[in-house]
């Protein structure tokens, strides 16, 4: 009779990243812009969230499992950069709420459940933590008694710490980002345009009232399909816009300024809004998605007192 192998078999090496965004935001903005507020500075997202990768990759052995994103918005509802953030691969964009003061909430709550049922399931061997709060530390014992090692990562700060000396203690191994690593992905938030005069400023249609259509091919004895029509599919984009800006909130549609060009999830979107309210498909008239973004950005320039830009292609 076969004797059943009751030796422990062992665990592969696995890592999470879980990073608290709003302490990274924070301290990095400080340090290297004197930035208080998040809405001073702007932040390559996708490009830090690939060097965090690559810097963890260089520093724990084993296989990624994912990176966690923990951020907070208004009502839950994810502005345009956590929409885009959201479509990277191994991310998960986990959010908290945002309330009238900008103060986050349950944020904290999510870092310490995540990190916990990590451990318990043995989903990882090893994670790393990009976060500063003493509310970590119970979630950090409860996983390393699971056997995790926990790696602690601070962002550099400009004097003293910015962590709690508590989390420093308890971690297996603690790291600081350098402002140097983390300066290529923060730079100030561009100056509002001023207000160019009503009489002087052309409308984005006019703007491009010389661009020349695009007229779809058209085979010997075919009959050319009508195009759609240049001002409703203006009039479908400034909709959208409107309609973005009532429900997904003004902090929100600034966040693409000073434009033209929109990020492919959001131009994605823009897209699927108005054929909607079309009732057709736009994608075989490229010009008419120049229209929609002239329409969109109209409204958008209106809503925040800017002179008109110039449109994507």
């Amino acid at each position: 009779m076969a004797i059943p192998d009751l030796m422990p078999h062992a665990v592969a090496a696995k890592y999470a990243v879980l990073v608290d965004v709003g302490y990274l935001y924070a301290a990095a903005g400080e340090v290297l812009l004197g930035a208080k507020e998040r809405k001073e500075y702007r932040v390559a997202a996708d490009e830090l969230i690939q060097s965090l990768q690559k810097h963890a990759l260089e520093r724990i052995s084993g296989e990624l499992l994912r990176i966690y994103w923990y951020d907070a918005a208004r009502d839950r509802v994810p502005t345009v950069d956590q929409r885009v953030i959201a479509q990277l691969p191994w991310v998960k964009v986990r959010l908290g709420n945002l309330n009238a003061r900008g103060q986050q909430k349950g944020v904290d709550a999510q870092i310490r459940s995540d990190l916990e049922a990590l451990a318990r399931h043995h989903a990882v061997t090893d994670t790393i933590l990009l976060a500063g709060d003493e509310d970590m530390v119970p979630a950090v014992e409860a996983a390393q008694a699971y056997g995790v090692r926990i790696h602690l990562w601070g962002v550099e700060p400009p004097y003293g710490t910015n962590q709690a000396e508590r989390l420093v203690w308890e971690s297996d191994t603690v790291e600081v980002i350098t402002a140097d690593f983390l300066r290529p992905f923060f730079s100030r938030a561009p100056q509002p345009v001023p207000v160019a005069p009503p009489v002087t400023a052309p409308s984005p249609a006019q703007v491009f009232a010389g661009r020349a259509p695009v007229k779809p091919h058209v085979k010997p004895g075919q009959v050319a399909k009508l195009g759609p029509n240049r001002p409703r599919v203006e009039d479908v984009g400034e909709h959208v816009a409107q309609k973005w800006i009532l429900t997904r909130g003004r902090d929100n549609i600034r966040d693409l300024l000073p434009g033209p060009i929109l990020p492919t999830v959001i131009d994605t979107e823009l897209l699927i809004e108005a054929e909607k309210e079309l009732g057709h498909s736009l994608r075989p008239f490229p010009e008419a998605r120049v229209w929609l973004r002239d329409g969109f950005w109209a409204r958008v320039y209106r809503e925040f007192d800017l002179g008109v830009g110039v449109s994507s292609k």
